[in-house]
């Protein structure tokens, strides 16, 4: 709750290792105050929560390690290298010194951008810090990778850049992705989708296949399977 207003009611879902989970809703449905709390970032009212089995509320720092995040607005530091920002957000995880830039250079080539590494991060497209955020998210190798609306506001060859490069790492590592998105593409590469119900956060409900799948003003509709 924010004083007298409720931003998320009533929600219950789990969301299986290994699984691409899609949180999907219009603007003000809760999404980003629901990842928030699952991130530790917020603090709920109520109700429980775990994350790769830890408590968000009584073993936070456990959940922090457990988790990547990449945020619905920028958050890189624009007057590092596009290298060091990874490089302190891997020593903030504590990572080994042996890990840090194999890991690195590892994901930079991933999203395309090693051959950025020295360059400074104010000097980068929008469409490039995304990439970068992305790499930072994983760069601590986390259980579970929150993708807070990643791909808004970038021209659509972006956002299918950045997709493919999450469903090719996962491919190879054990990840679980929870995504918030308006995007109906985005909403694809989901297995499971929960939104809310004529737009009210308070009812929710998940479905494993959206067809035949509308959005517009009564909100996102789809037969359950």
């Amino acid at each position: 709750m924010f004083g007298e207003f409720t931003a998320v009611d009533g929600v219950s879902f789990s969301v299986a290792r290994g699984e691409v989970f899609g949180f999907l809703g219009p603007n003000g449905a809760g999404k980003t105050t629901t990842i928030g709390m699952l991130c530790t970032l917020l603090r709920p009212s109520g109700g429980s929560a775990s994350i790769a089995g830890f408590d968000v509320l009584r073993q936070r720092t456990q959940v922090r390690r457990s988790i990547g995040l990449v945020f619905q607005e920028p958050t890189l530091d624009q007057y590092l290298t596009a290298e060091q920002n990874l490089r302190f957000h891997a020593y903030a995880y504590g990572m080994p010194r042996n890990e840090r830039g194999r890991r690195t250079r590892e994901l930079m080539e991933m999203v395309e951008l090693w051959d950025r590494r020295r360059d400074s991060v104010a000097d980068f497209s929008g469409g490039m810090k995304r990439r970068l955020e992305l790499a930072r998210g994983l760069l601590h190798n986390p259980h579970v990778l929150f993708l807070d609306e990643p791909t808004l506001g970038l021209d659509p060859q972006t956002r299918t850049r950045i997709w493919q490069y999450l469903l090719d790492l996962r491919a190879r590592e054990p990840l679980t992705i929870f995504l918030t998105t308006h995007y109906m593409d985005e909403a694809e590469h989901c297995e499971r989708i929960v939104f809310p119900v004529n737009n009210v956060p308070a009812w929710m409900a998940v479905v494993s296949k959206l067809d035949p799948l509308t959005y517009g003003v009564d909100g996102v509709r789809g037969r359950a399977e």
